[in-house]
């Protein structure tokens, strides 16, 4: 008998047999914004180029990412603070050695920053096990000294993972984890040093999948996000489920892509359902779902 090769890391649950629970103050539908804040190396290491898919990095392509930090991140900060909107930061933690104020806007605004690598620039599946911890360290000590707390929850980049970085990250202090979008509920992993809960991350709703690598146009992810917010609104009379949208500063921070991107938010933050909604954070998530009763969250 074939047998493939699996992780270990949770038992399939279907959503329709599971526990019924609900957010806090009674609400159903937990929303939040994930903001990835990232550096890259110049013209080495990975990243994205939709106009040279797949190939060698260069100036050009460093100039359009370094736009999200110069413009783009600015104009969804804008967004945000307008809409009273709470946010996640997923940090490179080399942000704060070029960006300083970036990191004072996050600070301000009191956002749940999650470690996300050095940089978008490399990857930590080719790592050594021993070379990947002193990675997840590095990153851990820059955030808390620049930030001034330690990141609890992680998503690494490109949210590509080695075979142990979940064992990794729980070994060194982690509680949550956004790297595996296989749920819209949070659920328990198995780590060999106890458990870690996954947070619902989007590789659909998120704006790198969708207008880089897709090529879908500013009003299809904005339809997107309407759709999806109002799919969920209605499943969630039924399960409580998280809705996580996914934005970088040099893609939807362009322009022509803010007016659409402002008007589908407005039209969640503003529904006439929205009683309903917890406008959150991934890390408030997290510690909702610590409290609540065994049995409740899968693999509790």
């Amino acid at each position: 008998m074939l047998k493939l090769p699996g992780h270990g890391r949770y038992d399939y649950s279907p959503i329709v047999k599971r526990a019924d629970y609900s957010w806090p103050e009674g609400k159903r539908l937990a929303f939040y914004v994930a903001l990835n804040v990232e550096h890259f190396a110049l013209n080495v290491g990975i990243g994205m180029d939709p106009h040279h898919r797949g190939g060698a990095q260069n100036t050009r392509n460093f100039a359009w990412r370094d736009y999200g930090n110069r413009i783009g991140n600015w104009r969804l900060f804008e967004i945000l603070d307008a809409l009273r909107l709470p946010a996640t930061v997923l940090l490179n933690s080399s942000v704060c050695y070029h960006y300083p104020e970036i990191v004072e806007k996050i600070k301000e605004r009191g956002d749940d920053v999650v470690g996300h690598g050095r940089s978008n620039a490399e990857l930590h599946k080719p790592l050594w096990e021993d070379d990947e911890a002193r990675v997840i360290a590095e990153v851990t000590e820059v955030i808390e000294k620049h930030v001034g707390t330690r990141p609890t929850g992680w998503m690494g980049p490109g949210a590509l993972e080695s075979n142990v970085t979940p064992d990794l990250l729980k070994e060194a202090g982690y509680t949550h984890l956004l790297d595996w979008p296989f749920d819209d509920q949070p659920i328990w992993m198995r780590t060999r040093a106890g458990p870690l809960l996954s947070v619902p991350y989007p590789m659909e709703l998120n704006d790198a999948g969708s207008l880089v690598w897709r090529d879908h146009t500013a009003r299809q992810f904005a339809e997107m996000i309407v759709d999806q917010f109002e799919e969920m609104l209605e499943a969630c009379e039924r399960q409580p489920l998280v809705f996580a949208l996914s934005l970088h500063g040099f893609i939807v921070g362009q322009p022509f892509r803010l007016r659409p991107l402002r008007q589908a938010i407005k039209h969640c933050v503003e529904h006439k359902m929205k009683d309903r909604v917890w406008f959150t954070r991934a890390g408030d998530i997290a510690k909702y779902c610590f409290s609540l009763r065994k049995g409740l969250i899968p693999g509790s």
